[in-house]
């Protein structure tokens, strides 16, 4: 397989939905379990080589423990620091029989299970627990979908590394279901006037407290009904739209107020990763020009991102 898979929003989309949901479970428990850290980035999940895992979170009697959705066995698992394992299969169930199967496992290896509630940042939801509508689960698409958050996550990973100002982690945000890294001015930034759906609107503003410029990827929706890769500052300046960004493919989204690359573009360049480089650096280069970052801004980006070969 390549290290960037091919993508159907349309065909795939049964597969995406299903697994948007059971993130979105998974996702719950650092909310309730681990202590909150700046703008959220606790509840985000980062790209493990099966899948999407939670941060290490506390349970009782002095261990910790982890859960992860394997994207390429079809499975949830949840491991702990004093041994065991418990997985738990997800084709072949709703969400309601997938959130009693995942609340008895963890139940059974005497693991938090505060898995309770809706899903976020999605309209007209329902319960997981009442979720009773028939899902779809292909192992294909799913392998593909997770070989495609990995290849970006290592290009955005690399990113990362070549800022020595306030940055996120490269990390998946299971609320919109999109891969994110954001840097940071370090200075305030007007009040979010938030509006997401079934999402208190403190935490979008603490999310957006400070200025910041953020890139990420999304498997379809949110606009745009294929795979892409966006960027976008907050607060936006108003002729960002008029910055000069790379490769060609790339464009302004005026609904969205984003530049946008699609996935395709990417995956079918003869360099995938150079190629969504040069997005990430023009559009960052774009926002931080028009928003006056400090005058210092040259000298917080290096060259970092090559493994040590000695040290």
């Amino acid at each position: 397989m390549s290290d960037w898979p091919s993508l159907d929003f349309a065909a795939d989309r049964p597969t995406i939905e299903t697994a948007h949901l059971v993130l979105q479970m998974v996702g719950k428990l650092p909310t309730r379990l681990h202590p909150w850290v700046n703008h959220g980035w606790h509840v985000a999940l980062r790209v493990t080589p099966r899948g999407f895992a939670t941060r290490m979170m506390p349970a009782a009697k002095a261990r910790d423990f982890a859960v992860e959705v394997d994207m390429r066995d079809g499975l949830v698992r949840a491991w702990c620091s004093h041994g065991g394992s418990w997985t738990t299969d997800i084709p072949g169930k709703t969400i309601a029989q997938l959130h009693a199967d995942m609340s008895a496992m963890l139940e059974e290896a005497d693991l938090p299970a505060p898995l309770h509630g809706a899903p976020n940042e999605m309209p007209d939801v329902i319960p997981f627990a009442a979720d009773d509508r028939p899902r779809e689960w292909d192992a294909d698409a799913a392998t593909r979908l997770h070989g495609a958050f990995a290849a970006a996550d290592r290009v955005f990973s690399t990113f990362r590394s070549r800022y020595l100002g306030k940055s996120s982690p490269s990390h998946m945000f299971w609320g919109s279901f999109d891969l994110a890294v954001t840097r940071f001015s370090g200075r305030r930034a007007p009040p979010h006037p938030g509006g997401f759906p079934n999402l208190p609107d403190e935490v979008t503003r603490e999310a957006y407290s400070h200025e910041v410029i953020s890139a990420g990827f999304w498997p379809g929706g949110n606009g745009v009904d294929e795979a892409a890769f966006y960027a976008y500052a907050y607060p936006s300046p108003d002729d960002l739209s008029e910055g000069t960004i790379a490769p060609a493919a790339a464009y302004w989204h005026k609904d969205l107020g984003e530049f946008v690359l699609h996935y395709a573009d990417v995956a079918a360049a003869g360099d995938p990763e150079a190629a969504l480089m040069a997005f990430l650096h023009s559009s960052f280069d774009a926002a931080a020009a028009r928003m006056d970052w400090p005058d210092d801004l040259a000298t917080l980006q290096v060259s970092y991102g090559e493994p040590a070969q000695q040290i």
